[in-house]
Parts: structure tokens; C-alpha cells; sequence
């Protein structure tokens, strides 16, 4: 059975056809720039045995139009891997905010619709464009069962004392103002992998996203997610791509009321102009890594920054953990970025975390869970590559009859 990966963005629709036993990909790719000018629809599929890909460009003005050229490839004669859109039994969508309610993989009802939609606020940037996938998702393959999984959910096992905010309670009772977390869905993906690959359900253990947007998980011997990096928004706790990550609040006021900033413009400084961004003039770690590699300071900085960073949630988390026995780096840099690595692992020995430095190199770009460390690291340290659209269908196959 095929199921229908779908991550809505507000001008972007990113979809993967998944075999449900298997794993395999039938069929993935993107819609990008939709109602944006250079609007373009790419799509890559395995056609009897063989790979085909197709991009077109042309106006795509809402989700849709989108959608339905999605379908269209879906079923294309020359290049489809499905016959007609009611093949696909089940959608599965990737929502990033679920609040407090929405905290297990969830068949869409009106009531979720209205539940996604009352959280908007916690997330302005995502909810919105999800909704409007769900709602196109759910008219063109109106057979199927749609089912939301929910990037806050797996940290909801976090307890109060990790979430909670010393602010009044009456934020946190009335708005919700709490910490959430983010990429839940990778981290539960990569601790699961991680405890089937040391053979051992009863890890300790931290994971460590890092794309352009980054973030950590302390996982007990449960398998419970207990703190995390990210906070109300995913712009807490690491140094990301473009933003700042854990910053004093008091930066915020210093730009409003001594430098004249409007709340937009700090929003958008924090979140789209800072990290490796504001710090080096570039949010791609490839370029920075190649300053760095040049001598440049500013890029030298910033590798030391990041790591550091990295380093200092590393020791929170062994501590709130009481005991450490894995890391797992995974996303764009976790997986291909060895400078990267090296950086946050660095001066951990007394945490028992020791890093192979050849190792670390030989083994990047890892196409499955490698170990890193030394012979002598108490710690493992892997690289596991993520697979969010094959947690996502392993989380709703048991919706679909």
C-alpha cells in the first residue's frame, strides 16, 4: 500500500509517495514558489526500475493548482507510478504545531481543523500552510484517510518543570506560553534507530538535529523525550542557519528602544538574519565551511559558536538524563558536515565522549547509522541519517482499513 507524505509550507508543497512495507520511495519532489513568480513543480519517481524526473516551470497560483499537478505526474502515463488518484488510501501531513491537544498522530476531522487553526499563533509561519495542504489534499484524494502528525508532539512527554516559563501563570493557563519543541518527528525517528542499532531499548541517549534550523532532545531509557532546545518557537537553543537561537530577552528591548526597531523588524533580524548568517554573511554551512577553510575569522568564530553551543546542552542534558550512552547527529550538517562534528564534540572527555577524528571524516555522508567515537569513548557517538516521511508512514498505517 502507497501512502501520501504532504509538508504544506505557506508558499511550498513538499510530497513523497511511500511504500508502507518496504519503505521504499515511489515517487517524491516539491512545488515551490507557489503564487510567487518562477513558480515550478519537480518530481522524481522509480518507473520500472528506472528513475525518471520531470521539473516544469510555469505560474502555479495557489496549493491547488499545485496539488493537481502533483496528481497528474502521480498518474502520468509516461512517467506515474499510481493509475488514478484513489489508489492513495492514505495522506499523511506533516504539521508543525499541535499545542498542548494534538499530541498523537491524528485522523483529520473538522475538530483537528479548528484545533490547528486555534494554535496559529504558536506558529504563524507553519499552521497556515499546512491547513491549506489538508484542505487541497483532502478534495482531490477525498477516498483516502488523512492523518496530521504533529512536529510538537513527541516532546510532550517533556515534564513541567523542563516546558514551564518563570513567568505569571496566567500566561501559560491563559496563551499556552510554554516550551513545545520542534522536530520531533526526526528525533523519534533516529532514537528509535539508534536502539535498534546498539541493540539496547534502554539507552540514554541525545539527539542532535542540525539543518538550517537545529535543535536537541534528552531521550530516557523510556524513550521519552525529556527537555528539549527549542522553545515556544523553533527560535530557541541552538545557533541555526539564520537565527540567533537562545539570545537575553533583553537584546530584544535594547533593539526596540534604544535603535527604534518595530517588533517585525526584530522578528525578521532574529529569525532570518542572524546565526551563521549574521555572524559569517552566509546561512549554508558548505560556504561557511569553506571560509573557515580559507582562514577566515568570522567563519572561524562561528564554527566555534555552534559547537560550543552544542557542547553546553550536551552537558545540561547528561545531567538532567543522570548518565549519558549515545549522541546521534542526523539532518544536513549531522550527516555531511565532519567540521561540524568535530567542533561540538571537542573537550567532552570527562562526559566520556571521545570522537574519532579519521573516522569522523571516512564516515560522512553516511547512508546508514555509523559509529564515530573512539575505542576508549564510554559514549557512542553516530551519525544516523532522518527519515521523517517514513516515521510518518509508520505512525499512520494503522489508520488506514
Amino acid at each position: 500500500m502507497e501512502i501520501l507524505i504532504i509538508n504544506s509550507g505557506s508558499s511550498s508543497l513538499k510530497y513523497q509517495l511511500i511504500d508502507s512495507v518496504t519503505g521504499e520511495s515511489k515517487a517524491k519532489g516539491i512545488v515551490d514558489r507557489i503564487g510567487i513568480d518562477g513558480s515550478l513543480v519537480k518530481y522524481t519517481a522509480v518507473k520500472n526500475g528506472k528513475e525518471v524526473e520531470v521539473k516544469k516551470e510555469q505560474p502555479i497560483a495557489t496549493h491547488e493548482v499545485g496539488m493537481n499537478l502533483v496528481a497528474e505526474l502521480l498518474t502520468d502515463a509516461e512517467v506515474g507510478v499510481i493509475h488514478n488518484p484513489n489508489d492513495i488510501k492514505a495522506v499523511g501531513h506533516r504539521v508543525v504545531h499541535g499545542g498542548e491537544k494534538l499530541v498523537q498522530p491524528t485522523i483529520i476531522t473538522e475538530e483537528v481543523v479548528e484545533e490547528i487553526k486555534r494554535v496559529i499563533p504558536l506558529s504563524p509561519l507553519h499552521n497556515p500552510g499546512h491547513l491549506e495542504g489538508i484542505r487541497v489534499a483532502q478534495k482531490l484524494f477525498n477516498k483516502a484517510t488523512h492523518v496530521a502528525v504533529f512536529d510538537t508532539a513527541f516532546h510532550q512527554t517533556m515534564p513541567p518543570k523542563a516546558y514551564r516559563y518563570a513567568i505569571p501563570n496566567e500566561y501559560y493557563d491563559r496563551y499556552g506560553l510554554r516550551a513545545y519543541g520542534f522536530h520531533g518527528t526526526s528525533h523519534k525517528y533516529v532514537d528509535g534507530e539508534a536502539r535498534k542499532y546498539l541493540n539496547n531499548p534502554h539507552l540514554k541517549n541525545i539527539t542532535i538535529h542540525l539543518g538550517n534550523g537545529a535543535s536537541m532532545a534528552a531521550i530516557n531509557e523510556h524513550g521519552n523525550c525529556i527537555d528539549t532546545s527549542m522553545g515556544l518557537t523553533p527560535l530557541d537553543g541552538l545557533i541555526m542557519g539564520t537565527r540567533s537561537g537562545q539570545i537575553d530577552a533583553s537584546v530584544v528591548f535594547f533593539l526596540g528602544q534604544e535603535l527604534g526597531m518595530s517588533y517585525e523588524e526584530v522578528k525578521t533580524l532574529l529569525n532570518k538574519k542572524s546565526g551563521m548568517l549574521g555572524l559569517t554573511g552566509h546561512s549554508d554551512a558548505r560556504d561557511v565551511a569553506a571560509l573557515y577553510n580559507s582562514g577566515d575569522a568570522n567563519a572561524a568564530l562561528c564554527y566555534e559558536m555552534y559547537g560550543y553551543r552544542i557542547q553546553k546542552f550536551i552537558g545540561a542534558y547528561t545531567a538532567a538524563l543522570n548518565g549519558l550512552d549515545s549522541i546521534v547527529f542526523t539532518a544536513g550538517l549531522g550527516e555531511n558536515d565532519a567540521l561540524t562534528r568535530l567542533f561540538a564534540c571537542k573537550n567532552l572527555d570527562f562526559f566520556g565522549i571521545k570522537l574519532d577524528e579519521k573516522k569522523n571524516v571516512d564516515l560522512n555522508h553516511a547512508k546508514e547509522p555509523v559509529e564515530i567515537q573512539r575505542a576508549d569513548s564510554r559514549v557512542k557517538i553516530l551519525i544516523i541519517p532522518t527519515n521523517e516521511e517514513w516515521q510518518i508512514v509508520k505512525e499512520i498505517v494503522g489508520f488506514v482499513k
